[in-house]
């Protein structure tokens, strides 16, 4: 069965950057004694560019010390930084999500599950504190990830103190270039345009996990930290049983982006990539795809 935390980590860097209703996480207290991080770097290189891989956790709780050795010297030394998004303001999301994420005018999304879906459904929303109807104008992809992002947000995993916002914020006190390799619309893009069966599937397979998806995220996240990509790639890839969602969200975008890494390679300078960790993990990842094309990718660390 594929995991329902798999999309809902591919795409959390765009839904969390319009989910209006979440309220603020409390702030969480550090660890007395920070673990070991070391997640994965890459390097890509020839005589006159090099591009740095970096595969990030989206929402982190406080205080993990990863940004140090060489994760920190290939970012102080890189020109620009890419991200898989630039994030827009609330205000600025708002119309993308109406055009991206909402039914039809006269359609509800109650109303288009099972009577045994609905239930489940609706004791799910409930629940988290929500009203009933909170998602009844949403596609059911919208209602899944924002569900599977509830209960991780109340306890304590941040979009905030992710890897992505925390680049960000670096890049712009540094002022140094931030460039994105996809826009909010089109990774939610991504989602719209799944068939509703597919969609519909997704959100009773969030419904039913999630009791389990903190304890998942807590895997991936140690899996992370420990810098073990094969780990990742069986938490995050492995056992995918959708080829519409594995084609979507991960392979067909991993491929893209490694046209983007080559077509890079021809302009001189030190990138910084930072994407979501499952894209660099295992088979079809973007090492995977480059390494296919001739190019000699090397683990940093």
């Amino acid at each position: 069965m594929t995991s329902p935390l798999r999309p809902f980590a591919r795409l959390l860097a765009a839904v969390l950057a319009l989910l209006g209703l979440l309220q603020p996480v409390a702030a969480q207290p550090r660890p007395a004694h920070a673990p070991l991080v070391q997640p994965a770097l890459w390097k890509v290189a020839d005589k006159d560019t090099t591009i740095w891989l970096f595969g990030t956790i989206h929402a982190l709780p406080r205080g993990l010390p990863w940004y140090k050795g060489p994760v920190a010297t290939a970012f102080e030394n890189s020109d620009t930084l890419v991200t898989e998004i630039i994030e827009k303001s609330p205000e600025e999301m708002r119309p993308i999500v109406v055009a991206k994420a909402m039914l039809p005018a006269g359609q509800s999304l109650r109303d288009m599950l099972s009577p045994d879906d609905r239930a489940a459904f609706e004791k799910a929303v409930t629940a988290n504190a929500m009203p009933v109807a909170a998602f009844d104008r949403y596609q059911p992809w919208y209602a899944a990830v924002a569900l599977a992002t509830l209960p991780l947000l109340s306890s304590g995993y941040d979009p905030a103190n992710g890897v992505d916002a925390q680049l960000s914020d670096r890049a712009t006190a540094q002022n140094r270039p931030h460039e994105a390799l996809e826009t909010p619309e089109y990774q939610l893009g991504l989602f719209g345009a799944l068939p509703i069966d597919t969609q519909k599937k997704y959100l009773r397979e969030v419904v039913d996990n999630l009791p389990k998806l903190k304890g998942e995220l807590n895997g991936i996240i140690a899996a992370w930290k420990a810098g073990n990509a094969a780990r990742l790639a069986k938490l995050m890839n492995e056992d995918e049983d959708d080829p519409v969602l594995e084609e979507k969200l991960l392979l067909g975008r991993n491929r893209e982006w490694a046209k983007w890494i080559a077509a890079r390679l021809e302009k001189p300078g030190k990138v910084f990539i930072a994407v979501g960790a499952g894209h660099l993990a295992g088979t079809g990842s973007v090492q995977d795809q480059l390494r296919k094309a001739g190019y000699t990718v090397t683990r940093v660390q």
